[in-house]
C-alpha cells in the first residue's frame, strides 16, 4: 500500500465519529491488514455484566471493513454483503479488546475477509467472516 493510500484510510478512521463515540482506536494499518483496539467501559457492558455482543460485532466489522479498504486501488469502495459472527468468550470490564482484521480473497467484484476478537491477554473472544461487494467510487473512472 502507498504512503498516499495508509494516510487516506488513517485520516477516514480518525474522522468517524462512530468510531471515536464507541471508543475504537486504530493501531496499525497496512495493505490488507488491520488493528483496532477498544478499552472496555462502563457502557460497553451488557445487562449480564460481560461486554456487549454489539460492541465486539463493531469491532470486528470495522476491523474486516477498514481491512479491505487498505486493499483497494484508490477510486474503489466496498460495501459489506454479510457479517458472520461466532462468540467464544466473554469480555470484562477494563479489558482492553484488539480486534485484527485481515483480507483473505480480493477479487474484482467480490471480497472475503476475516478478524479475530481478543482479550489483550490472548483470550480469543470472537471470530468474523465478512463478504463485500467491490465497485468503482461514483464518477470513478
Amino acid at each position: 500500500m502507498s504512503a498516499r493510500k495508509v494516510e487516506i484510510v488513517r485520516d477516514w478512521v480518525n474522522r468517524s465519529t462512530f468510531h471515536e463515540w464507541v471508543g475504537i482506536r486504530l493501531d496499525r494499518l497496512e495493505r490488507g491488514e488491520v488493528d483496532l483496539s477498544l478499552d472496555v467501559r462502563e457502557d460497553h457492558m451488557n445487562l449480564m455484566g460481560s461486554l456487549h455482543g454489539g460492541v465486539i460485532s463493531s469491532l470486528a466489522d470495522a476491523a474486516t471493513g477498514i481491512a479491505m479498504h487498505t486493499a483497494l486501488d484508490e477510486g474503489w469502495t466496498h460495501a459489506t454483503t454479510s457479517l458472520q459472527l461466532t462468540y467464544l468468550a466473554a469480555g470484562q470490564l477494563g479489558d482492553r479488546v484488539v480486534a485484527r482484521g485481515r483480507v483473505v480473497k480480493r477479487g474484482r467484484r467480490f471480497g472475503y475477509a476475516e478478524a479475530d476478537v481478543e482479550r489483550s491477554d490472548g483470550t480469543l473472544l470472537a471470530r468474523a467472516a465478512a463478504t463485500f461487494l467491490l465497485q468503482q467510487e461514483p464518477g470513478a473512472q
